[in-house]
């Protein structure tokens, strides 16, 4: 067997050890993900703490008050944002341009804020 031969047959062997060692790399790197614990934030101060005076809604009177209409969903995130997703029928008026367009709101109105 000549040098060329032999040189060109050990290239599929190369080939398959690259990938082997890619595999293994890869399977290392998942593993050390996943023994990784989650990340846990936890918030200086409840919500409750830097707003007293606002009252919380649940999710399951949020719910309700959608299905029956009698509350307006008011998206305070930015205009990119509610144009990416939002709830059907919500308001948008970001958080910053609230104060000045606090007239466009009934203050008779049920209104439930949100921003995620």
């Amino acid at each position: 067997m000549t040098n060329r031969n032999r040189r060109s047959s050990a290239f599929p062997l190369v080939l398959i050890a690259l990938g082997l060692i890619l595999m293994a790399g890869a399977l290392g790197w998942y593993a050390y993900m996943l023994s990784r614990p989650a990340p846990v934030v936890v918030p200086s101060q409840p919500a409750e703490a830097n707003y007293p005076d606002v009252a919380r809604v649940s999710l399951a009177d949020s719910k309700a008050a959608y299905e029956t209409g009698s509350a307006v969903f008011l998206d305070v995130r930015d205009a990119e944002s509610y144009a990416q997703s939002h709830i059907a029928g919500a308001i948008s008026i970001p958080i910053e341009d609230l104060p000045a367009r606090m007239g466009e709101l009934n203050k008779s109105d049920w209104i439930i804020t949100y921003c995620t």
